[in-house]
């Protein structure tokens, strides 16, 4: 549902010219339809596990010109980093209004850098850090949803990301295993200190569903509140 909201808002700017639900299939559409932009997500389900930094990396050699834009539902420094350091030209959340996303893919295929301005802190520290160059990726989605557009000669693709860790993401264990792609999105937003309302706003579910989450994520993890929860992601470094 993300995805086609995704797709109608810029269908009447662009020319979507595909998309795909998961890293494999992503990474086969931008190969075939070379997009001059592709919007893509963070935590796309499928191939190596490491999501939208993966079809970065991988489709870049088959689509150079491609030029790469998140749009995620993450600000975490992880998620940021790791598809910056990828090569993605720009990042940006959800909370992105339908205009400034089209404003945002087509500065994105002018050759600028577009981010959030809450994540230029992320964005600054990971330039100082030695960020290298190179086509940019962008990220959004939700449980096996997101979005990657491209446009190039009048032809616009589009592809799907959903839930997974990126290249920088703590490693998986146990506890974190037991969590679906949906229940690991509400925990982390949840320990960054979103309330319930944030995060149903930023997931585009009810309330209700993410109470339901977290009372899943609790009893699965065998922690007893979010004060806990907060501390097992910081031991995890997910937040």
């Amino acid at each position: 549902m993300f995805r086609a909201g995704v797709i109608a808002t810029l269908s009447s700017t662009f020319d979507i010219v595909g998309q795909g639900a998961d890293v494999d299939g992503s990474i086969a559409m931008i190969a075939a339809t070379k997009p001059d932009v592709v919007l893509l997500d963070v935590h796309v389900p499928g191939g190596m596990g490491a999501g939208g930094t993966e079809i970065l990396l991988k489709s870049h050699p088959l689509s150079p010109a491609s030029a790469f834009l998140a749009l995620s539902v993450s600000d975490s420094p992880q998620d940021v980093g790791s598809v910056i350091r990828a090569g993605a030209r720009g990042y940006v959340t959800k909370t992105i209004t339908g205009a400034d996303l089209i404003s945002s893919i087509k500065q994105v295929h002018e050759g600028y850098a577009v981010f959030s301005p809450k994540l230029a802190g992320f964005v600054l520290s990971v330039f100082q850090g030695g960020a290298g160059s190179g086509s940019a990726g962008a990220t959004g989605g939700g449980e096996g949803i997101g979005s990657a557009v491209g446009f190039g000669n009048g032809g616009m693709a589009s592809g799907t990301a959903g839930a997974g860790f990126g290249a920088d993401s703590p490693i998986h264990d146990d506890e974190l295993d037991r969590l679906s792609a949906r229940e690991q999105e509400v925990m982390r937003l949840i320990a960054r200190g979103y309330t319930y309302k944030e995060v149903a706003a930023e997931l585009f579910i009810s309330i209700k569903t993410v109470e339901t989450h977290m009372s899943s994520v609790l009893r699965k993890l065998q922690l007893s509140n979010r004060t806990e929860l907060t501390r097992w992601a910081a031991d995890r470094r997910i937040v």
